[in-house]
């Protein structure tokens, strides 16, 4: 039996709940095919300030840095909105990006057959759904310097964010999409500003110069505001988008809403060495955390992606995907998902299910 090191950052809110479901799946899919699980735990986020007074403790990079990869819950609450910047939990995402180069944000969309009623469009503009968001994680307006807020007159503020792009960083990531577009559907559409903005301008030259790589990607170019009305409009017309930190942060979420509920968007964010860190792309959803009411889909469909990406266990991704999906056409529903007709469950009930059915068992 193989055997792979796991860090577990729950965080906050449901991102404890859903955690410890994605947990289960994945050993009970792993005991199906050979693959044992050992899971150690580290703070992070808002459980980690209280704690230790900072957000992205030493101790768990360190952790995260001996690991295989890593299982990220979702951190932040109102308790900690008062903080300074750098003391807030947020600050455990990009410190985490930034420590560890997490420099591609992987976010797929794909729309299960089962819940195309429960999409806010009509059935026919998302079924059949299935779109890869390629964000850069390390870079942008996010990581730009200078940055902050000052004082010009006694009643007058002027706030700076700084958005940066090197040549190396834009290829990297822009190589990455091609690298899974070739795999996939074979089709890449690189999102920018390029009419407005200079990093626009770089962006779109770096993206045409890898495209010549990639001769059998179709490649396409797409501004970001025109891009968000087609993933409205036409959501079927892509396969992988990329594009950079803020604009991925925002089409990744629109996306998510083609699928039904936020609660079904898994992600990926991956290194160089392979090693990645998966999270739920929802927050910590403070007002139905404790409540058994979180959808643990997107974190288990997270559980997957950490086992194709980083582990490399194809098997036992696919068994976690399946076993989501048959939950599904069993009519299984958390409330974010929920048709009439269905079965209601709730956090607990889903992973439970899921997990019987990774294992094999029923």
């Amino acid at each position: 039996m193989s055997s792979y090191q796991i860090a577990v950052l729950p965080g906050d809110g449901i991102g404890q709940e859903v955690v410890a479901q994605a947990r289960s799946v994945l050993e009970a899919a792993g005991a199906r095919f050979g693959a044992g699980f050992e899971f150690e735990e580290g703070l992070c986020g808002g459980a980690a300030y209280d704690a230790t007074g900072e957000p992205l403790p030493e101790e768990t990079l360190t952790l995260c840095r001996r690991s295989d990869a890593g299982l990220f819950g979702a951190v932040g609450g109102p308790q900690w909105d008062a903080l300074p910047r750098d003391k807030r939990p947020e600050q455990a995402i990009l410190g985490l990006r930034k420590e560890l180069n997490l420099f591609a944000n992987l976010r797929p969309a794909v729309m299960f057959d089962p819940l195309v009623e429960a999409s806010s469009l009509k059935p026919e503009v998302v079924r059949g759904l299935d779109l890869l968001v390629v964000r850069e994680g390390v870079s942008g307006i996010y990581f730009g310097q200078p940055r902050g807020i000052e004082w010009l007159s006694p009643d007058e503020e002027k706030a700076v964010d700084t958005m940066t792009y090197t040549t190396g960083e834009i290829r990297q990531i822009v190589r990455l999409a091609f690298e899974l577009a070739s795999v996939r559907g074979k089709k890449l559409c690189s999102v920018d500003k390029e009419n407005v903005l200079d990093n626009g301008r770089l962006w779109r030259r770096v993206a045409g110069d890898v495209a010549g790589e990639f001769p059998e990607v179709e490649t396409s170019h797409m501004y970001v505001d025109n891009a968000a009305m087609q993933l409205i409009r036409d959501p079927l017309q892509f396969d992988v988008i990329v594009t950079g930190n803020m604009f991925g942060d925002i089409l990744s979420d629109c996306a998510s809403m083609l699928t039904g509920s936020i609660g079904m968007l898994a992600s990926a964010n991956v290194n160089e060495t392979g090693f990645g860190r998966y999270e739920a792309v929802h927050g910590t959803a403070p007002d139905i955390a404790g409540q058994d009411k979180a959808n643990p889909i997107a974190a288990i469909m997270s559980a997957a992606m950490l086992c194709r990406y980083s582990l490399k266990r194809v098997d036992v991704a696919e068994a976690i995907e399946a076993a989501v999906a048959a939950a599904l056409d069993e009519g299984l529903r958390t409330s974010d998902i929920h048709t009439p007709g269905a079965t209601a469950v709730g956090c607990a009930g889903m992973g439970e299910r899921i997990s019987a059915l990774a294992a094999g068992t029923s």
